[in-house]
């Protein structure tokens, strides 16, 4: 997993099912911007929300889009690791035959200790067919996979373990496990706003949700570790986490023509206050790059 991966989100219809003529049109955007591999079904989607039946449908339908032109990495995470050992087993050929890898989020909400995080990606490290990558964000799951940990965590599985997505939101805990692991594996950058930072640290690339919408860009960013891209681009990233995501994304994305701007409950669209701010901040973007 080098490079730049974009974190798929899930275009909607007004009445709030899955538009899939958006979602094709965003799996071509990708792949025409230079995008190295998809990532489905991750926290960008709305997960959390889609029915295990519609789950199925955007696993099939990006399978058969994207037909083997970039690597896929699906999603596979939650805080019940028999329910998630039961799900990889069931996803067991879908898994081996078109995705490189899965990623699993640190378990959220009951706040495992290190050693309940330890045990429990072992667990999912023997389930899984496929190599996984970690996923620590804590500032969503109120838990912080330490950096001691993610090693140990490799060291029992270096067979399954092949890196982890880093969204700590911390350069310097960033640094600290690009240097514990040594380069035996991955430390990618969950951050779109420290994406130049975590990469000067040692970091191997960026899972971007920014590159739903700028692609290219991003590309540049990540393969020529451009500090310009960074400057261009600070404010628009930025204005997509202010009120969440991926409420910045998609009021992006409806505003250049791709999707329609919905979301499902819990989450919502952005205030319209805030949409004028992305919109103005879209043309001024346009009128100076």
């Amino acid at each position: 997993m080098k490079g730049i991966g974009t974190a798929l989100i899930t275009p909607f219809q007004a009445d709030g099912s899955i538009d899939f003529q958006a979602l094709q049109r965003l799996i071509e955007h990708q792949i025409n911007g230079g995008i190295d591999y998809l990532v489905v079904l991750g926290t960008t989607s709305e997960v959390p929300t889609l029915s295990p039946d519609e789950q199925q449908s955007i696993i099939q339908f990006v399978i058969e889009h994207v037909a083997g032109r970039v690597p896929l990495v699906l999603g596979v995470g939650g805080n019940n690791t028999a329910a998630l050992v039961n799900r990889l087993q069931q996803l067991t050929p879908v898994l081996q035959q078109h995705f490189t890898a899965i990623l699993s989020v640190t378990p959220y909400y009951n706040r495992p200790p290190q050693e309940g995080l330890f045990q429990h990606f072992c667990a999912i490290a023997e389930a899984s067919p496929i190599p996984v990558l970690l996923y620590n964000v804590p500032k969503r799951t109120g838990v912080n996979l330490l950096p001691e940990t993610t090693r140990r965590i490799y060291d029992a599985h270096p067979d399954k373990i092949m890196g982890i997505k880093e969204a700590c939101n911390s350069v310097e805990q960033f640094t600290e496990t690009v240097e514990i692991a040594h380069g035996d594996f991955a430390v990618i950058s969950g951050d779109d706003d420290l994406a130049y930072e975590m990469l000067h640290a040692g970091g191997d690339g960026l899972i971007s949700v920014a590159s739903n919408a700028w692609p290219a860009a991003m590309r540049q960013l990540v393969h020529e570790q451009s500090a310009l891209v960074q400057q261009q681009y600070a404010h628009l990233i930025h204005l997509l986490f202010v009120e969440g995501n991926p409420g910045g994304i998609k009021t992006v994305l409806s505003e250049m023509g791709f999707i329609q701007n919905v979301l499902r409950l819990p989450l919502v669209a952005n205030t319209p206050n805030h949409q004028m701010v992305i919109r103005k901040a879209l043309a001024y973007h346009a009128a100076t790059i």
